[in-house]
């Protein structure tokens, strides 16, 4: 079915560069059941999956002299081996290899002329264990009418799910005559849209990023403010590092219970502690005022039995909103206890006036779906000007209990948001099945040690933790 982008989908396509792909991306970890984890499987699995996301048949079509925004529409040379691909690291692989494969990946574009997503079965790794890696464009996944693709392969079961067989049948593709007359059309009914998209295409996306700039209007007064200067803040290359961090979720949650904040106040204080002891490994000069301003576009409010929401509750009513604040992280700061303090009294001030972006077809589909959730954070800070925050930090929580791919249980699932223009790291975290999983994204130029601040971040939680007992 043909359908135009909207005016947000567009912004984000139009938004990226060659040195900043605006794709999301998770890594998944797998142990194989008995008989292990075959490509053609996985292939299969995604095949019959396909229909709970039909976006990801789709391609983009753009209309000529941007007269209007591009369109989806049916990829009739639709090839799932093109998207679904067969990678491996050296026998026995490590985890730094794996990694390093992950940021070459990450650093790559998609093909815009087919439809914008690709996933790797990694083989080769120690351990008998497999990988999953999946990127899927900023655009494509808006939690209304797409879902990111591994928000529908997982299962609660070690049997998978049985799901009907499909017989799809892609519509004609529309000439270039066709879109005219259609974006002729929408020009004669709504004006003020045909400019907007003018826009776009030249590369001006004030105009339709004023939807997003709106909803989080709320927070003009300290987005007018100039972020801090910092060396997370620099022009760009197009490669990329990857590097992960793993850690038990019990001593955020005693941390939490300790000091009646919340889980999300927690990991932002572990972050900014991370950060301020990798800023004196690079000699920066730091005072008790020195703060690292973050754009924190994901506060999930999650009601499944099987997760847990970012305030450490279970709510039972199936529902999913997003929201979305500025904060200061005090990296100046040497105790880390007053660090929790400044971060969770800026939480509540924020909560006492927010206003929920809703996204309330996020969870109606049983399945994962952080990963649809790192994506609307991204569409979210991507509202704002870079140039009012110093790092972008996506926290999306995730079940408490085990999934399966095909059979094979996932042990961990590392999320990648990507890098935002002049912002050399971005952070994303995932809780599942006791644990929290960090991936952190950085440009390989201007931050080559970010290998530093995974070691940090273990530090720091470690910090955090003696001090409050």
């Amino acid at each position: 079915m043909t359908s135009r982008m909207t005016a947000q989908d567009a912004s984000y396509y139009y938004l990226e560069t060659s040195n900043t792909p605006m794709h999301i991306g998770s890594l998944a970890i797998l142990e194989p059941p008995d008989g292990g984890v075959h490509y053609d499987r996985v292939l299969q699995l995604v095949e019959q999956r396909l229909a709970e996301v039909p976006r990801y048949r789709q391609k983009v079509r753009e209309v000529a002299f941007g007269l209007s925004r591009p369109v989806w529409i049916d990829d009739r040379d639709f090839d799932i081996t093109y998207h679904v691909r067969r990678s491996a690291v050296p026998r026995p692989g490590t985890d730094d290899q794996l990694h390093d494969l992950v940021a070459r990946l990450i650093s790559r574009p998609l093909d815009r002329t087919r439809p914008l997503w690709e996933m790797y079965v990694v083989e080769g790794l120690a351990g008998d264990r497999c990988a999953v890696f999946t990127k899927s464009h900023s655009a494509l996944v808006d939690a209304e009418e797409s879902l990111e693709i591994g928000q529908v392969l997982f299962d609660k079961d070690p049997i998978p799910r049985a799901v009907p067989e499909e017989l799809w049948m892609p519509e004609q593709e529309p000439s270039e005559s066709a879109l005219l007359v259609g974006a002729l059309a929408e020009l004669v009914a709504r004006p003020g849209e045909g400019v907007a998209a003018m826009r776009s295409a030249a590369g001006n996306l004030a105009s339709t990023l004023t939807e997003t700039v709106e909803a989080v209007g709320r927070f003009a007064r300290t987005a007018a403010q100039s972020a801090p200067e910092s060396p997370l803040n620099a022009s760009i290359s197009r490669s990329r590092r990857f590097a992960v961090v793993e850690s038990d979720l019990e001593p955020y949650r005693k941390i939490r219970s300790r000091y009646g904040c919340t889980v999300n106040d927690v990991v932002l204080t572990v972050i900014a502690g991370a950060l301020r002891y990798w800023l004196l490994s690079r000699g920066e000069p730091l005072t008790e005022a020195t703060v690292v301003r973050s754009m924190v576009p994901m506060s999930v409010y999650v009601r499944d039995a099987g997760g847990e929401g970012t305030d450490g509750t279970t709510p039972v009513h199936p529902q999913g909103e997003v929201s979305s604040f500025l904060v200061d992280l005090p990296v100046g700061e040497p105790n880390a206890v007053v660090r929790l303090s400044h971060i969770a009294h800026a939480g509540e001030a924020y909560a006492r006036e927010r206003r929920r972006v809703a996204a309330q077809s996020m969870i109606r589909l049983s399945g994962f779906a952080p990963a649809t959730m790192h994506a609307v954070g991204v569409r979210v800070a991507s509202g704002f000007s870079q140039r009012v925050f110093n790092l972008m930090i996506t926290n999306a929580p995730g079940p408490q209990y085990p999934l399966y791919l095909g059979g094979a249980r996932l042990l961990g699932m590392y999320p990648v948001s990507p890098l935002l223009k002049n912002q050399a790291l971005s952070v994303a975290l995932t809780s599942y099945d006791g644990k929290i999983y960090y991936g952190l994204n950085a440009d390989r130029d201007a931050m080559p040690d970010v290998h530093v601040l995974t070691s940090l971040l273990h530090e720091s939680l470690e910090e955090l933790s003696d001090a409050s007992r």
